[in-house]
């Protein structure tokens, strides 16, 4: 989430409205930030958001670097109605996403269109130009649900639900929008298994990135539990989930990995109150190791902090917490969470593609 607080320490900061129903500068974020953990010396290198996150993401040299990008990239000030959250990025401020070196991004978020259509497209015309590959976006249905395969066997799929907050206008058809589960029906989820299961004809590796769920709270509902069965059954081989505003439970099912929430990553939410039990200035890196038939060999779970936006290494502390903690909310679904000296871990033997 690069864009409000974020956009605003950057180099090149964007207009800094908002039409929220407390706050109408994105500054004050900022400021909230600045009153819980100190001056930030703005404005900030490119770098700076992703801190000490970089070079721990270097070291592991994964194959592919997924995100879900939830800002739109733009000028455009069309806020998007009957919404109180929109993010904006700046594009002079492209830098910073580029400085992470993602190959692709999913945008079928609840961001994606917060400052209308011509800020979508403005946002897959800035990173298309920037080399960076985009799912679950489009200028049609077509677009939207199309995948991104790369040319050593990768598959990736990115899917919103309207449990994450995503209007149902939003959704693509024969106009731009996102590649939206209106239902979880079998019969609309049939569309996306048959894309999977041509994948799979073709020898990929298939990733399925969703948008799904609250921001707060560690229960998973059962119809989530349930797609994730099904996409799997249709040979996904990994589901990367997303929306709340922390980890939720990791599951194995048919030794393939289902993170049903990933938490976030970089955001501005650090001085903002309310819900502190969740511990969400906690951020997590995952690091997963798929054998060539997709069956897990490893995940390892990195701890990160943010402090005055930046991501620096958790403290022991916080990585027992965090081990403690997603143990607990995963152990329900048969999973067992292991702490060792280089972080967390789901372990299977073998070896084969690392993805972060």
């Amino acid at each position: 989430m690069t864009g409000r607080g974020v956009d605003q320490i950057l180099p090149h900061p964007g207009d800094p409205e908002l039409r929220e129903p407390r706050v109408t500068d994105a500054s004050r974020y900022v400021r909230l930030v600045e009153a819980v953990s100190g001056p930030i010396p703005r404005p900030v290198d490119f770098a700076y958001p992703w801190g000490d996150a970089l070079a721990q993401i270097d070291s592991q040299r994964p194959d592919l670097r997924l995100i879900n990008l939830e800002t739109s990239i733009t000028t455009s000030d069309d806020f998007a109605p009957g919404k109180d959250v929109h993010y904006r990025m700046s594009p002079g401020n492209l830098p910073c996403l580029t400085a992470l070196r993602p190959d692709v991004c999913t945008l079928a978020n609840n961001h994606i269109l917060d400052l209308g259509t011509q800020g979508m497209l403005e946002t897959l015309e800035t990173l298309d130009r920037a080399g960076i590959a985009t799912v679950g976006a489009g200028i049609d249905l077509e677009r939207a649900a199309a995948p991104f395969v790369t040319t050593d066997g990768l598959a990736v799929f990115g899917l919103g639900l309207p449990s994450s907050g995503i209007p149902g206008r939003w959704a693509a058809n024969d106009r731009p929008g996102v590649s939206l589960l209106t239902d979880l029906s079998p019969q609309t989820t049939a569309m996306v298994a048959q894309q999977i299961r041509a994948q799979k004809a073709a020898g990929t590796l298939v990733i399925v990135s969703i948008h799904w769920g609250s921001n707060w709270g560690y229960e998973v509902p059962t119809p989530h539990i349930r797609l994730a069965h099904r996409l799997v059954d249709a040979g996904a081989d990994l589901i990367h989930g997303h929306s709340s505003h922390h980890p939720r439970p990791a599951e194995l099912y048919r030794g393939r990995l289902i993170l049903y929430g990933c938490g976030d990553f970089v955001d501005d939410y650090e001085g903002i109150p309310g819900y502190d039990e969740y511990r969400d200035e906690l951020r997590l890196l995952y690091f997963v190791t798929m054998r060539p038939d997709g069956r897990l060999e490893r995940l390892k779970i990195v701890p990160m902090r943010s402090f005055r936006m930046r991501l620096e290494h958790a403290a022991p502390e916080d990585v027992r917490w965090t081990h403690e903690t997603l143990s607990r909310i995963s152990r329900p679904l048969g999973t067992h969470v292991v702490l060792s000296d280089d972080g967390l871990h789901i372990s299977k033997a073998g070896r084969s593609r690392f993805i972060c």
